[in-house]
């Protein structure tokens, strides 16, 4: 028997807003599937999706899993497209240079206080 990732489940207080700023920023479309429940999903069908689950209580502490978003243009253009969106820029990062694959990107949190980041490919090294 195998098994394969379904989807990636994020608990917030707001589903619908938070569906909205996820299939806003990865051109995703939006799907609810149960009251306070939204699937986030590849209109083209071959990206993973994401899933919003209503609960109660307010984020407190940071993320133990997160989500990394890659661009193939600039990294700073994508952050801004982001901000307008609804994001929020933490700070930029870069690893250091003795690093065999050093890599550049930008912490950011989205409307709900969930940490992400964003890369470009002009800014990764060694990932296959």
């Amino acid at each position: 028997m195998s098994v394969s990732l379904l989807t990636v489940v994020i608990d917030c207080r707001d589903p619908a807003s938070q569906a909205e700023f996820w299939a806003q920023a990865l051109a995703y479309k939006v799907n609810q599937r149960n009251p306070d429940e939204f699937q986030v999903s590849d209109p083209d069908g071959t990206g993973g999706s994401l899933y919003f689950m209503k609960v109660p209580e307010s984020k407190v502490v940071k993320n133990r899993l997160h989500l990394d978003l890659v661009t193939s243009g600039s990294m700073e253009t994508e952050v801004a497209r982001l901000v307008e969106a609804g994001a929020q820029l933490v700070e930029v990062r870069q690893d250091p240079a003795y690093l065999d694959n050093p890599d550049t990107w930008t912490v950011m949190r989205d409307p709900e206080g969930n940490e992400f980041c964003v890369t470009s490919t002009t800014t990764m090294t060694g990932w296959a």
